[in-house]
């Protein structure tokens, strides 16, 4: 038996897949294609619906006084959704989440340890790269940093200012 065999027998069927359908038919083959299809399809919907929300939420700290930096910077395992500036020169870090049911806790309690650590990997990964494209050769002290939520539960904005510190995930 070849290797590919043993991987087709091992494999389960997919939710579309006509387990009958003989060997060569090609319906596992348009099964599995619109699997990856769904699958783009809900994950596009996701980020469109994150998108909208993430745009609320900015417009909102935009009226609280709240100047824009960044938004949605990736670095390897960790993002961060928005990053603001106070007046007073604080940069704040905005994780935004948002639920349409409060099952499990709603949208804050959905920032939990693990989701903490990677905004504040981010959060270091932003610091690191903007100090150093912002002062050339000066050296600068870091600028005061703030982590901030902004949860829409039921439709409704909450915003949690100094939601989590990174001192307390320092080991």
């Amino acid at each position: 038996m070849t290797r590919n065999a043993r991987m087709q027998e091992k494999r389960p069927t997919l939710c579309h897949a006509d387990a009958s359908a003989p060997e060569g038919s090609g319906a596992s083959e348009r099964a599995r294609a619109d699997n990856f299809c769904a699958r783009a399809q809900s994950n596009a919907k996701r980020r469109a619906t994150g998108a909208r929300f993430e745009a609320h939420a900015l417009a909102f700290l935009r009226r609280e006084r709240l100047e824009l930096v960044a938004r949605n910077v990736h670095c390897r395992g960790g993002e961060l959704d928005l990053v603001m500036r106070e007046r007073d020169g604080t940069l704040v870090f905005v994780e935004v989440r948002a639920r349409a049911r409060p099952e499990f806790g709603g949208a804050a309690a959905s920032v939990g340890w693990r989701k903490q650590q990677r905004v504040l990997r981010a959060a270091r990964y932003f610091l690191a790269t903007w100090r150093a494209a912002d002062a050339g050769d000066e050296v600068r002290t870091p600028p005061a940093c703030r982590f901030d939520v902004i949860a829409f539960e039921s439709g409704r904005l909450v915003w949690l200012r100094d939601a989590f510190h990174a001192e307390a995930h320092d080991s």
